[in-house]
């Protein structure tokens, strides 16, 4: 690694402060997932690291049909939390196939969307859900949408002088849910990973509908195509074939060293049938 401060603020004023008076040139210290092996590849060279583990950003909070994640949640906490089970069980799904338990167990929520990997789970199930994440500085705190925070690769809508101190995502208990996706080995980002959310109304119809892709832009993609093609219709497996293929016809993935751009593709076609069918499941035995 380079050289660089450490500072560990008790408060976040102080947090804030130094991030003001630092700029580009601090980095946010959570869980280290990310960071760390930026610091060490020296693909981030910061003059100063702010660790903000201190601060009181770690509870998960159920209220008036919504929930609060902390930034400082981690991983690991979605995944086993009663309350996230119950509210949102997407949530925990996601969690689950993040990294390894050392990654679960260290690395936060806030860290993950704030790093923007566009192959990561949380980043992509934030956009299904219409998250609202909360964003302080000594200017005050502001609200953004997930659609409107990832910006592009490994970018946010955050500014320099910005820490992301809470996200809130409504509580979806009567929706069928799942996450699919596929890594090159346990552990890895997806090559494609694909979140849907969906109610059946009393005729059996979709009612509400999200799905949301990772792996395939430079951000998490909301598949509109697929959703439109399924809200208000009966979701056969005709149906849900012809919102697969939908979603894949307007996405333009790109290749890389790992697979083509054709791959991905298929991949994301074949991942999003399966997920739709599995969230249908759900949604019927939550009726």
């Amino acid at each position: 690694m380079q050289p660089f401060e450490y500072v560990a603020p008790e408060t976040l004023p102080d947090a804030l402060a130094l991030l003001r008076a630092h700029g580009e040139e601090a980095k946010v210290l959570a869980g280290g997932q990310s960071l760390v092996p930026l610091l060490n590849y020296r693909l981030a060279k910061p003059h100063v690291v702010v660790d903000v583990n201190a601060l009181p950003f770690g509870d998960i909070a159920s209220d008036d049909g919504r929930l609060r994640l902390g930034a400082l949640v981690r991983h690991h906490q979605l995944e086993e939390s009663e309350v996230v089970r119950r509210r949102c069980p997407v949530l925990a799904d996601a969690a689950r196939c993040i990294g390894n338990v050392r990654v679960r167990t260290l690395g936060t929520v806030g860290g993950s969307l704030a790093h923007a990997d566009p192959a990561a789970e949380l980043p992509a199930v934030m956009t299904a859900l219409d998250a609202r994440l909360t964003v302080a500085s000594a200017r005050g705190d502001r609200h953004v949408d997930a659609r409107d925070f990832f910006t592009g690769l490994l970018t946010t809508a955050l500014a320099p002088d910005e820490l992301l101190t809470a996200v809130d995502v409504p509580a979806v208990p009567a929706h069928g849910w799942a996450v699919e996706e596929l890594s090159r080995r346990a552990g890895d980002f997806a090559v494609v990973a694909v979140v849907a959310l969906l109610t059946v109304d009393g005729r059996g119809h979709v009612d509400d509908v999200r799905l949301a892709f990772a792996g395939v832009a430079d951000r998490p993609v909301r598949a509109r195509a697929a959703e439109d093609a399924l809200r208000g219709h009966e979701p056969t497996s005709e149906r849900l074939a012809l919102a697969a293929a939908a979603a894949r016809a307007a996405l333009d993935p790109p290749s890389d060293a790992f697979v083509s751009a054709a791959y991905r593709g298929m991949v994301a076609g074949v991942l999003c049938r399966r997920a739709l069918a599995r969230a249908v499941t759900r949604a019927l035995e939550t009726r």
